[in-house]
């Protein structure tokens, strides 16, 4: 089991898809088998309500509530910890700073441009790899 901040734009991407192979569909499934526990505060729980509610994705407000609560569920609420970077967006320190509360944890996101180059931020399929590297050494 890995430790890891979920970026809303993973979420997005698994509900947005029709592939139920793709790495954002897995990291979402991973989260409801317990391979990944997120860890998240309620700047990230509001974030993800605000943009997954957006009209433009037409997600159906019981599907939406089903994620956020699954990802409540089988989460840890954690603490901020200072990074002292700095972002293109400052809306996604929180993300970054979520993660480093917990050690050993991940921050998977699909714009791994938007954070600190560090080995902390992975996309999904990293995640993944992440995950099967774990079981294989299990």
């Amino acid at each position: 089991m890995k430790y890891a901040v979920i970026d809303t734009n993973v979420l997005v991407a698994a509900m947005i898809t029709h592939n139920v192979m793709s790495p954002t569909v897995k990291v979402v499934e991973a989260i409801g088998e317990g391979k990944i526990t997120p860890l998240y505060d309620e700047e990230i729980v509001t974030e993800y309500k605000e943009v997954l509610s957006r009209s433009k994705f037409g997600f159906l407000g019981t599907s939406v509530a089903r994620l956020i609560r699954t990802m409540m569920d089988k989460g840890v609420k954690a603490e901020r910890i200072f990074s002292g970077e700095t972002f293109p967006d400052a809306s996604d320190a929180v993300f970054y700073e979520v993660a480093l509360s917990k050690e050993g944890s991940y921050l998977v996101t699909g714009n791994k441009r938007h954070f600190p180059q560090a080995p902390i931020v992975v996309t999904p399929a990293e995640m993944l790899e992440i995950l099967a590297h774990e079981e294989e050494t299990i």
